[in-house]
């Protein structure tokens, strides 16, 4: 009876074969997890680049009509390094510096950019345009603004004085190398451009007119 028993124990244990195979699939299954993350995360890094490399290397600004958009010079005093400004979109929490458009660091790969051709918000019927990345990081500064809709405001603090704008145009246009301004040039406003959310072959430009100064 002993040696009966002792046959039935026998039969129970797992052969080093069938260890061996859960063994590599318990392996393989590791290792698709471990590669699917790993896939991901560089699609997200991949995507984040393209989306931004439009800025590194185009800045030219046109207007609707063809012609490239001239700001009368402004007289800026000196250069500083030091924020200028404040833009403030409350609706997405957002508040950041920006620079002297003549400063080194006026750089959208370090702080939202002031766009070549920009005016301040004092002058009168002028166009202050700020670009800065979406995306992933530290510095996609602009990557909630496709939460915004006509109506929202975008508020700039500018030499003692805020200056309130309201969203009253969004659009779209493919990365081409430019990009057109459709604006009322009766009124004083304020464009922000960045990429387009989830989409790495266009950019989105928000212009807002300014609705009062305090």
């Amino acid at each position: 009876m002993v040696k009966k028993h002792n046959n039935k124990k026998q039969e129970k244990r797992i052969s080093p074969e069938m260890i061996a195979i859960i063994g590599s699939i318990t392996i393989l299954i590791g290792g698709f997890f471990l590669s699917y993350n790993y896939i991901q995360s560089k699609k997200v890094m991949a995507f984040d680049y393209i989306s931004n490399i439009f800025y590194e290397q185009n800045q030219e600004i046109i207007v609707s009509d063809g012609e490239q958009e001239v700001e009368e010079e402004e007289d800026l005093g000196e250069v500083t390094n030091n924020y200028i400004g404040y833009l403030s979109i409350p609706k997405i929490n957002l508040k950041k510096g920006f620079l002297d458009k003549r400063s080194p660091d006026n750089d959208v790969e370090k702080n939202i950019l002031v766009v070549e051709g920009s005016s301040y918000p004092t002058k009168d019927k002028g166009n202050l345009i700020l670009a800065g990345h979406s995306g992933t990081g530290w510095k996609a500064f602009f990557n909630d603004l496709y939460k915004l809709n006509k109506g929202d405001q975008a508020i700039v603090t500018y030499k003692g004085k805020t200056y309130t704008y309201k969203i009253t145009n969004i659009y779209t246009q493919p990365k081409v190398g430019k990009i057109a301004i459709y604006r009322n040039y009766d009124k004083t406003t304020l464009t922000l451009i960045t990429c387009t959310n989830h989409d790495s072959t266009t950019q989105t430009i928000y212009i807002a007119e300014l609705e009062s100064i305090e």
